[in-house]
């Protein structure tokens, strides 16, 4: 097994460990006394745990009508098994077809055909390219000559989705060869215009192919042995190789990095769904839950009479509100996870040190030295010392208590994607490891500023 095989069945295998992960984990909100309406959710991760068991790569044919997305998909497979014809709009609804570029391979693919872009409604035509874009590993944007407005919107639309793609120029034998060259350069500069934020997203010369899936017949001249001469109509063969070689060679060099690359966003994705929705389910919940642990801390911090012992017992308490909060959520968070939030902790204490020093400065008196001057028979000028400083140090402490719930629930709802075997840490360790003649080395910026934040 050569090194590139070896790093993408190694992408595979931890793709398939954090997709189990992540369905026992949430598996268990189905269980609550209140159950979560997550079963798309849950239906995403196991849908993708079974295409990475079974090495299924799915490649979909994007394109407007008449541009030959169903005659380049049977060019592929070499059978006419989707309907072609001259109509416009022989494929209504997208359609399917597995095809085994290596008979001894293991990896198969499915091969998705879309109805033209420009053939049915606005909202309906989005939502179908984007749930067929959610499911495609690799896409497949299918011309037949100059681009038109439509198409380079919907080729904007594609490349939103973060997925490497193919420009087919297909139905080459209708043009000269002078005129093939023209077009192909403006195709190959067609994507310097497609900026996603700060990164212009462009076609290469390796990411556009030209074919004739399914050429025009032409009329030939027949002379016969008797000296008669006839003139038939002849088709030629499809033009096919180009799209071939290059698809094998992007399956061979990183195939199953591209399967396990789609499987971990939509991973992701999902698991960011379900935080969303358990949050709002208990969101009355975590603000009561919040604020008692934000007044109790407070009232203890400012009935303690040490500032210094403030500290510990604060960072216990802000502790004891994390996996509070973890518990009522259901959501994931383990002692690794928990650890990244003492950013946030060590915020909160150091704000009681600051407190105790600025009522120093205040009143002239920290908490510490009321009490020290109260243990020392100076009653009356310690509390007047004592209460307010133990007032500001209490409000500083519920405050901070405060800020680490709010934080710890925006952790739930986005950082749970990291971690160990986090999806979004696997899709980071397998951005940083790309070849870089990899299609999907291009994307790397694209895709890691999709991801939530990180709170490693």
């Amino acid at each position: 097994m050569n090194n590139s095989s070896q790093r993408q069945e190694t992408h595979l295998n931890r793709a398939r460990a954090s997709l189990r992960q992540s369905l026992s984990q949430y598996n268990k909100l189905l269980r609550q006394p209140r159950p979560l309406p997550i079963q798309t959710e849950l239906s995403i991760l196991a849908t993708n745990l079974e295409k990475l068991d079974q090495n299924v790569i799915c490649i979909a044919a994007f394109g407007l009508v008449s541009r030959g997305k169903s005659a380049v998909l049977n060019g592929l497979v070499g059978e006419k098994i989707l309907p072609t014809g001259p109509v416009h709009g022989v494929t209504q609804w997208p359609r399917s077809v597995r095809w085994r570029p290596h008979p001894q391979g293991k990896v198969q693919v499915e091969l998705i055909d879309t109805p033209g872009l420009d053939e049915v409604g606005g909202e309906v035509r989005a939502d179908m390219a984007r749930d067929v874009a959610r499911q495609a590993d690799l896409i497949l944007f299918v011309v037949a000559g100059d681009i038109t407005q439509t198409e380079y919107d919907g080729l904007f639309f594609l490349a939103q989705t973060h997925k490497p793609l193919i420009l087919v120029f297909n139905k080459i034998d209708l043009y000269p060869e002078p005129d093939l060259q023209s077009i192909s350069r403006r195709l190959q500069q067609l994507g310097s215009d497609l900026s996603l934020g700060d990164e212009p997203t462009t076609l290469t010369t390796n990411e556009m192919v030209r074919v004739a899936a399914e050429p025009m017949a032409r009329q030939v001249r027949v002379e016969l042995p008797d000296g008669e001469v006839r003139h038939e109509w002849e088709t030629p063969e499809p033009q096919m190789e180009e799209l071939r070689a290059k698809i094998v060679e992007v399956l061979n060099r990183e195939g199953r990095s591209l399967l396990a690359l789609n499987a971990l966003v939509q991973a992701q994705q999902a698991e960011v769904q379900i935080a969303q929705k358990t949050r709002e389910t208990h969101v009355q919940e975590a603000e009561k839950l919040i604020w008692n642990y934000a007044r109790s801390k407070g009232i203890g911090v400012a009935l303690s009479p040490i500032a210094l012992l403030d500290i510990p017992g604060g960072a216990i308490a802000d502790l004891a509100l994390i996996r509070a909060l973890a518990r009522l959520y259901g959501l994931p968070l383990n002692t690794y996870e928990a650890s990244q939030l003492w950013k946030t902790i060590l915020l909160s204490s150091g704000g009681l040190v600051l407190g105790e020093i600025g009522t120093s400065i205040l009143f002239g008196f920290g908490k510490t030295a009321a009490t020290a001057m109260g243990a020392s028979g100076e009653s009356a000028t310690a509390l007047s010392a004592w209460v307010p400083a133990a007032i500001v140090q209490g409000a500083i402490a519920g405050y901070g208590a405060y800020r680490v719930g709010r934080v710890t629930e925006v952790y739930l709802q986005q950082g749970c994607t990291w971690g160990t075997l986090g999806p979004s840490t696997i899709i980071q360790e397998i951005l940083q490891e790309l070849d870089s003649q990899a299609i999907l080395y291009r994307l790397r910026a694209e895709i890691e500023s999709s991801l939530p934040r990180n709170w490693v």
